[in-house]
């Protein structure tokens, strides 16, 4: 069983007619996100967050609760609003995120409450937003040495956002404490670059490749390269896989979509073969491009048939 921690909240998309700029709601936050396409995928999958109790937060539960998931632990916090993420779209679909987070719910965790869920999973998949306040390092970290201590492995997505941060250089170094602390550590290319301190992806990878070459070394790092696929470092080696072809709509949840596809490979297989990591690119790579042709996060083109027809194709 996979469980995904973090972040859920509404994704607020905007499209231009003519001059005015109008925003529709979407279920989102990057956990969420890959929760839910693991479910659609057939995953055993289950989610812990918090919405606020507001009108939102009731959308979101809503929404949540037709998921799918083994077990959903979300909390109510009477206190908080829901996080809310402005999305703008340029016409090739790539987006611009201004987020509305200000002591909201999303990353006031009951640990506690999702601790015997954590127990039961293979895979703990932990969502980087919380990590930019205090209480939501707490919970990274109380959730890690959970994880750890009863031999969990720990999945987390850089998904960095700038703008929730007022010094980079101090979210670079916040970041890397858990990108440690991680088995399966995903990136996009830019993130690579940034974290690693390279000038290049190829320089970046190379870091990579000698860090995990180490013998007994069992850590995945994946890079999303855009148009050009996507890679996996794992023990020194690197393992590559192209994507397909779609015309774009909205990117948003394109990454989180790449490591719901990834995880459903590595649930129950902690020392992954070559042909697996090959087979996780290539459904990452259909995952993350089928959702890019509509609009959200969460695509309704994201569905187990689509992904094997499209899988079946590409091999």
């Amino acid at each position: 069983m996979i469980l995904s921690i973090g972040e859920i909240l509404a994704d607020m998309i905007g499209t231009h007619t003519g001059d005015t700029l109008a925003f529709a709601r979407y279920p989102g936050g990057a956990p969420f996100n890959v929760a839910c396409n693991l479910a659609r995928l057939g995953a055993d999958v289950s989610f812990g967050g918090a919405v606020g109790d507001d009108l939102v937060g009731d959308f979101l539960a809503d929404y949540a609760a037709t998921c799918g998931f083994s077990t959903l632990h979300l909390r109510c916090d009477p206190a908080r609003n829901t996080t809310l993420a402005f999305v703008e779209l340029s016409p090739d679909g790539e987006r611009s995120f201004c987020f509305y987070r200000k002591n909201t719910a999303d990353y006031h965790i009951d640990v506690a409450a999702i601790a015997p869920l954590i127990e039961r999973a293979d895979i703990v998949h932990l969502g980087s937003l919380m990590l930019s306040e205090p209480e939501g390092r707490a919970v990274a970290d109380a959730v890690i040495e959970l994880a750890h201590r009863v031999g969990k492995r720990i999945s987390f997505d850089v998904n960095f956002r700038d703008d929730i941060y007022r010094d980079t250089a101090e979210a670079v170094a916040i970041y890397s404490r858990y990108i440690a602390a991680a088995d399966i550590v995903k990136y996009s290319e830019d993130e690579l670059c940034l974290f690693t301190g390279e000038a290049t992806t190829e320089a970046a990878v190379a870091s990579l490749r000698a860090a995990g070459a180490g013998e007994g070394s069992t850590s995945l790092t994946f890079v999303t390269l855009g148009a050009r696929g996507s890679l996996c470092v794992m023990g020194g080696e690197v393992y590559t896989a192209d994507t397909i072809a779609v015309s774009p709509v909205d990117t948003t949840g394109a990454g989180d979509a790449f490591l719901s596809g990834v995880l459903s490979v590595l649930d129950g297989r902690p020392s992954p073969t070559a042909e697996e990591v090959t087979r996780a690119l290539r459904l990452g790579n259909i995952c993350g491009g089928l959702t890019t042709t509509t609009l959200g996060a969460i695509s309704p083109a994201l569905t187990a048939g689509a992904v094997a027809d499209r899988l079946g194709k590409t091999i």
